[in-house]
C-alpha cells in the first residue's frame, strides 16, 4: 500500500488513540461508559420490540448471536495475547446489555 497523506494521518490518529487509552483510568472510564451504553441499548431494544410484539423471536435470536459473537471475539483476543481496547469495550457493552435485559425481565415479571 502506498504511503499517502491520508494513510499516514490514519496511522498517526490510531497510534495517538492507543497511547491515550494506555492510561488505566481512561481505559476504565471507557469500559464504564460502554457498560452503561449496553444497559441503555437493552432498555431501548426491549421497549421497541415490546411495542410491536411481532418480531420478539427474531430480536432475541439476533441478540443471542451478537452476545455469542462478542464472547468469541473477546476470548479469542485474550488467548492470542493481544491487549486491544475494542474487544474489552465490546465485552463491557455485552455485559451491560445482558444486565439490562435481566432488569427489564424482572420489571415485567413483577
Amino acid at each position: 500500500m502506498q504511503r499517502t497523506r491520508l494513510s499516514t494521518l490514519v496511522d498517526q490518529v490510531g497510534q495517538r488513540f492507543s497511547q491515550w487509552v494506555f492510561n488505566p483510568w481512561r481505559r476504565i472510564s471507557l469500559a464504564v461508559i460502554s457498560l452503561l451504553f449496553g444497559n441503555f441499548f437493552a432498555t431501548a431494544i426491549s421497549a421497541t420490540a415490546g411495542q410491536t410484539s411481532e418480531i420478539d423471536i427474531l430480536i432475541s435470536a439476533i441478540l443471542v448471536a451478537m452476545v455469542e459473537f462478542i464472547s468469541w471475539l473477546y476470548h479469542r483476543s485474550r488467548s492470542n495475547g493481544q491487549r486491544t481496547i475494542l474487544p474489552e469495550l465490546l465485552n463491557s457493552f455485552k455485559l451491560g446489555m445482558v444486565y439490562g435485559l435481566f432488569v427489564e425481565a424482572f420489571k415485567l415479571g413483577s
